[in-house]
């Protein structure tokens, strides 16, 4: 049945389009007490730097009325040690590797993304640019056109795998930082990162978390991906490949990233509640292709921009 799901992208084979996002499902092998990681199409794994990183002091993650803001502050041990003690582990499983790249300035982005290239069992990179650009005054690489072309240029030139751009919706317009990745040669775009947002104590009259400002996500942001993947799939189509994440927490929500043009989906908030949400999603999208008679899942990628044409077309006439 997995064959309507299964697929080639970046020259890599996948057996589905349901992966795991950076930062929700930590390296994957604590999931693995609970079922077979072979069912995923891919893990991307928690974001690593150079060096490890403690992450942020308590409190960092805060329940919000359709999904939370946390600030954990990128806390991982090193790409180092993922690779010595963590990856070999990971290799075992028959399904995909992404890692998730971040630094605090160019040189560390270029730093681990050189030890990645080198690692056996990787079978992608993943940008996380939502990280302040130290050198740049505090300014995010994802919020400056400019500067994320630089970077991505350069990152394109130090690996041969798979190279994918996290974007961040905290721009204007989604548009300018999609088009700076794909002249820098990106393979693929991750729409998107979490919004920015503040939870107030209103008893102690003071932010929630300590960095005052958190990343939201889950069922909240769903329209707002939707609509960003929708942007980027109208100018691009088919010839930029699009990972859609953001609010996804049944195969219906998963279903409308696809439809609006996304080609493979990520899993995050859901697995903190429910980590069987990605089999679950998996199923449903089974489910449905069969029920509507469609031959594979990418009869559907970008279909809703399709029917709309379809519908102006029939007023037309």
């Amino acid at each position: 049945m997995e064959d309507i799901l299964s697929y080639e992208l970046f020259g890599v084979k996948f057996k589905n389009p349901v992966w795991t996002a950076s930062g929700t499902f930590s390296y994957g092998l604590e999931v693995a007490e609970l079922y077979d990681l072979s069912e995923l199409g891919a893990i991307v794994v928690k974001g690593l730097s150079l060096k490890p990183r403690k992450g942020n002091p308590p409190e960092r993650i805060v329940e919000t009325p359709a999904g939370m803001l946390n600030s954990i502050g990128l806390q991982n041990p090193g790409v180092d040690y993922f690779i010595e003690n963590i990856l070999p582990k990971l290799k075992k499983y028959d399904t995909r590797i992404f890692a998730n790249v971040f630094g605090e300035d160019e040189e560390e982005y270029m730093a681990v993304t050189e030890k990645l290239d080198k690692a056996d069992g990787v079978d992608g990179l993943e940008l996380n640019v939502s990280c302040p650009n130290v050198k740049k005054g505090g300014l995010a690489f994802g919020n400056d056109p400019e500067t994320l072309y630089n970077l991505v240029y350069k990152l394109r030139k130090l690996t041969k795998k798979p190279l994918i751009v996290k974007l961040s919706p905290n721009i204007t317009n989604i548009l300018d930082t999609a088009d700076a990745c794909v002249s820098a040669k990106a393979d693929g775009l991750v729409l998107i990162n979490t919004l920015l947002g503040v939870a107030i104590d209103v008893e102690k009259e003071k932010p929630i978390l300590s960095t005052i400002t958190g990343g939201l996500s889950g069922p909240a942001i769903l329209p707002i991906a939707v609509r960003m993947i929708w942007q980027v799939y109208s100018k691009y189509g088919d010839k930029v490949p699009i990972i859609g994440v953001g609010g996804i927490t049944t195969y219906q929500d998963a279903l409308q990233h696809i439809l609006a043009g996304a080609i493979a989906i990520q899993v995050g908030t859901a697995n903190f509640y429910d980590p069987f949400s990605p089999l679950k999603i998996k199923e449903g999208l089974i489910k449905h292709i069969n029920k509507k008679g469609y031959k594979h899942f990418l009869d559907l990628v970008g279909k809703a921009h399709k029917m709309i044409i379809k519908e102006i077309v029939g007023e037309g006439r």
